[in-house]
């Protein structure tokens, strides 16, 4: 055995290791989006940043996803294994310089964004690469499968939120430093099951479709605009919700946390697990449907609500109706544009991250510089639940004819 042979990761042929590597590469994601939103309301007063600039983090991290997601949908020929390690290094070196980068620049606002853009990468890659990853793995029941690991950035997403909760409540949440720091072990530590699980190619080499040939398929352009306001409908509520029970609604920020973007999160995994479980025993398009009203009631409900705990009701009840919207227009698309590859994938995590800056941009605005005003801005993003209705319901005509 050679001295090079030694050195490398031994790969195993156990999917299991395949499956596991990647919840945690969406717990990973789960930690690099929850996580600074958490310290809106803290960099808004240790720092002087206005509640609009702030608005500059979600937009930021979404924007660079994009970038990521239009190279992979362009290249879609990469090496799976060396991209989906390199996102969880640069997830880690995100986090990681989140302890000491703000403090490096006059404005501090600079230093978190160079952050957000390090760790926006690997979340990018991931979201890219780890639902192909996935798919291309011998399992039965792919669409529940897919549900069941989405569901892994709910459960990565209440495991941050209770976390720095706890850890806000021992130790103040001036020390959030710390935090991120500790945060970073989970890229870090998963570097190694990347390296050397098991990983099968989606589609064989030179059949995957080309951005040009999927642009020119009617129906891609549908589950596009679906997936735009999937991820608006999600990452509005989601990016804010912690803001919006501090600051709005006037909750002291650990019950805040807990009730608002923790009880969002835990609500769209329970969504996603019911699926995952009992998937195969509904009609996918149907059920988005009326997931997607619901949700728009949970915004109103959360938007209008005069009582505090009402509107954090409406916060989970948005969480248990969208959970569903993300990986069901996946498991759509791979049904009806066959062939797609990795630009398929590629370009649905584009359009979910186009209304995943679209949506926390639109609370942003409309909220203005003002704390009492995120449940306006709230209310605005509500156009994005009722966008999502219309394109399911256009979807099911389509099919019906």
């Amino acid at each position: 055995m050679t001295k090079e042979n030694i050195l490398k990761p031994r790969v195993t042929s156990d999917y299991s290791r395949t499956k596991w590597a990647c919840y945690l590469g969406f717990v990973t994601q789960a930690i690099t989006a929850n996580f600074a939103p958490l310290l809106f309301v803290m960099f808004h007063r240790q720092y002087g940043i206005p509640l609009s600039s702030l608005a500059l983090i979600p937009a930021v991290f979404y924007v660079v996803q994009l970038c990521v997601d239009f190279l992979c949908a362009k290249f879609p020929d990469i090496d799976y294994r060396r991209s989906i390690v390199l996102s969880e290094v640069t997830s880690a070196a995100g986090l990681l310089g989140l302890v000491f980068l703000p403090d490096c620049f006059a404005n501090p606002l600079v230093g978190i964004l160079v952050c957000v853009t390090l760790y926006a990468v690997g979340s990018g890659l991931i979201e890219v690469l780890c639902s192909p990853i996935i798919e291309a793995c011998p399992f039965p029941n792919k669409e529940s499968m897919m549900s069941l690991l989405h569901s892994f950035y709910c459960w990565g997403a209440v495991g941050v939120i209770l976390g720095s909760t706890l850890f806000f409540s021992l130790f103040g949440v001036e020390h959030w430093r710390w935090l991120a720091a500790v945060w970073s072990l989970v890229p870090l530590l998963n570097i190694y099951n990347f390296s050397t699980c098991p990983i099968e190619p989606i589609v064989r080499e030179g059949e995957s479709k080309s951005m040009g040939q999927l642009f020119r398929v009617p129906v891609f352009w549908l589950f596009f605009l679906l997936m735009i306001a999937a991820g608006a409908s999600e990452s509005s509520m989601a990016q804010w919700t912690s803001a919006f029970a501090e600051a709005s609604l006037h909750v002291d920020k650990a019950t805040g946390d807990l009730f608002g973007p923790c009880g969002f999160a835990f609500c769209m995994g329970l969504g996603r697990l019911w699926y995952g479980r009992r998937g195969d025993q509904v009609d996918l398009a149907k059920f988005m449907t009326w997931s997607g009203i619901l949700c728009l009631i949970g915004y109103l409900t959360a938007a209008l609500s005069p009582l505090p705990h009402l509107a954090l009701a409406g916060c989970m009840l948005s969480g248990l109706s969208v959970g569903i919207m993300w990986p069901g227009t996946i498991s759509l698309s791979v049904g009806r544009v066959a062939g797609g590859g990795t630009a398929l994938f590629a370009l649905l995590a584009l359009a979910g991250d186009v209304g995943g800056t679209l949506g926390p941009s639109f609370v942003g605005i409309f909220s203005g510089n003002q704390e009492e005003g995120i449940g306006t801005g709230l209310l605005a993003a509500s156009l994005f639940p009722v966008l999502l209705c219309l394109a399911l319901t256009f979807l099911r005509k389509k099919k019906a004819a």
